[in-house]
This record gives structure tokens, C-alpha cells and sequence, in this order.
């Protein structure tokens, strides 16, 4: 591989995708909406900036000519996930097609639907029984029968530099500003998160090792963690004293009457209550050990980061 081209590159996991990209000396193209976003993010990188819209196949076309593969990570907000997420994925495919180049999807869990305090692996059938996860198998069934070279990786909530519209930045924004500070879900219960960049070094190796059977790949994160440990992390790195209250599921109801966001995730909110853990041996056995920084330092290094942002902004 020895062009890219990044679709969704100033989100959390496609930023991410992109230094690595950069740091492995592939000639990236980064990908996006905001041209200012794409510019504070990658202005001092060797990264070719395109300004386009992936709703028009022309545009996602004329990136992605000429590069070996495209990574899709864009994100759209969750109210519009069942009209506009397989027009999107329609128009990235036909690209794909036509310019005969690789496709990698980013993808989260919410497929795998419950799993009942089993480490999912790959081989498990998908059973998704909210709205988020029919859509994601849908979206993963259709880039399957499309035929075109793809790989397609699985990973837990996300949270590191950049990862702006997470769980996790929920809580480190607050404690940064030193605001009231809120936990989404149960703190006592352990959850798999990933830290980004080892995100990126997973899936950007997956792509190095040409992988584009149209297999599914899990990406493990840095084993489990309790919410309480999190925030006892994110203290000791901030030097935030109050109390970090708990989110409960009739509190983001309450919210989900005003805020269409909060509306769609309460149906996703079962990941607080029944954590979805992914199985890596996959991974371990064909590709090597997975990328797991230590929480302590990744939650470090997140927390530095959104200090840093919020002092440039």
C-alpha cells in the first residue's frame, strides 16, 4: 500500500487512521467536510486535504482514484443512520468499484447485539436487536455481496486524541473544565474500551497484510475497566476533587425528550448494563499481538489532549 485515501479523516478512529498512515510513509489523502478541521488537524502533515461530500459519488470517486485503499470511517449522527447510512455506503462501494482500489470498513459492535458475558468472536452469528445494530449488519451484508476487495474491523467504544462525540470525552471534558462531571452508565461495572491510535496500528497493519477477503476482524481493547477506576485515573491526571455522578437510562429519557441524540442512544444504552467484550484471538494468532496501550496512559494522553485543544480553540 502506497496511497490512501482516509473518508471521515477528522473524526476520532479517522484522524487516528491517518498519522498512522503518515507514520508508515503512505501518501494519504484525508477526506472530510470542514476544510478548517482538516486543516488543524493535518495542516502540518504531509496529507493531501480534499474537501468533499460523501453523499455525492462523484466526489468519493475522484479522491479515491489512483490510491490502493480507502479506509471508510465516517460517522453521521444517529438520527439519520436509517435513511442516509446505505445511501453512503452505496456511494463509497461504486467508487470503490470503479476505480478498482481496497476497501477497509470501520465498524463498531453493536451488530454482535447481546452476548450475554461471553467475549464475542468473529464466528459468533449476529443476532442485533436494536434499531444501530440491524442497521450495521445491513450495511456490513451489503458491502459482503458487493463483491469489491474488503476487510471489515469490529471495535469497542473509542476514546484518545481528537475522539471528540464519545462516552468517555463526555466525562474528560467536564473534569478538564473542572464543571460537574457525569458518567455515562454504572460505575462499577467493567467495560472494553480502545485507545485510537492503537485502533489505527491494528487496522492499518490488517491492510498492510492485504487482508481483503471480505473477512470480519475484532480489535480488541486494553482488557476491561470499571468506570470507577477511569475516573480515579482521570482525577489523579487532572487533579479534579468532586464528585463524578452516574447517567442513569430514564435520565438520558428525560434528555431524549430535547436532544434527538440522547433520543436515538437510549436503546443503545444496554452496552452499559451488558458490556459487549470482543475476543482478539483472531487477530493474535494470524497478525500478531494487538496494539494495547495501558489505560493509565492512554487516558493520560486523552486528557492532555482535549486540555491542549481547549487552549488552542
Amino acid at each position: 500500500m502506497k496511497k490512501a485515501l482516509v473518508l471521515g479523516a477528522t473524526g476520532s478512529i479517522g484522524s487516528a487512521v491517518v498519522y498512522e498512515l503518515v507514520n508508515r510513509g503512505v501518501e494519504v489523502t484525508a477526506f472530510a467536510r470542514s476544510g478548517d478541521q482538516l486543516n488543524k488537524l493535518f495542516g502540518n502533515q504531509p496529507v493531501k486535504i480534499t474537501i468533499g461530500d460523501v453523499f455525492q459519488q462523484d466526489d468519493v470517486e475522484k479522491a479515491a482514484e489512483g490510491v490502493d485503499v480507502v479506509f471508510h470511517a465516517i460517522n453521521i449522527p444517529y438520527p439519520e443512520w436509517q435513511e442516509k447510512q446505505p445511501i453512503l455506503l452505496t456511494n463509497i462501494l461504486e467508487a470503490v468499484k470503479r476505480t478498482g482500489t481496497k476497501l477497509v470498513m470501520i465498524d463498531n459492535i453493536y451488530a454482535y447485539g447481546r452476548s450475554y458475558g461471553v467475549p464475542v468472536t468473529e464466528e459468533v452469528k449476529k443476532k442485533p436487536h436494536t434499531k444501530k445494530g440491524k442497521i450495521r449488519l445491513q450495511l456490513e451484508q451489503m458491502a459482503k455481496q458487493s463483491r469489491v476487495p474488503l476487510l471489515i474491523t469490529h471495535l469497542p467504544d473509542f476514546y484518545g486524541p481528537n475522539a471528540g462525540s464519545t462516552l468517555l470525552n463526555y466525562t474528560f471534558q467536564a473534569m478538564i473544565q473542572n464543571k460537574k462531571a457525569r458518567y455515562i452508565g454504572n460505575q462499577m461495572l467493567a467495560r472494553e474500551f480502545i485507545y485510537t491510535p492503537d485502533g489505527a496500528k491494528a487496522i492499518v497493519e490488517l491492510a498492510f497484510q492485504n487482508r481483503f477477503d471480505g473477512e470480519s476482524w475484532n480489535i480488541p481493547g486494553a482488557g476491561t475497566i470499571t468506570g470507577t477506576d477511569i475516573i480515579k485515573i482521570a482525577k489523579q491526571v487532572t487533579g479534579y476533587n468532586k464528585k463524578v455522578s452516574t447517567v442513569s437510562k430514564n435520565m438520558i429519557r428525560f434528555i431524549g425528550v430535547f436532544d434527538s441524540f440522547m433520543r436515538e442512544y437510549v436503546e443503545m444504552y444496554y452496552l452499559n448494563e451488558e458490556p459487549v467484550v470482543l475476543n482478539g484471538d483472531k487477530y493474535e494468532r494470524e497478525i500478531g499481538p494487538a496494539p494495547r496501550t495501558p489505560y493509565e496512559e492512554g487516558i493520560k494522553q486523552t486528557l492532555l489532549s482535549i486540555k491542549n485543544n481547549s487552549l488552542t480553540s
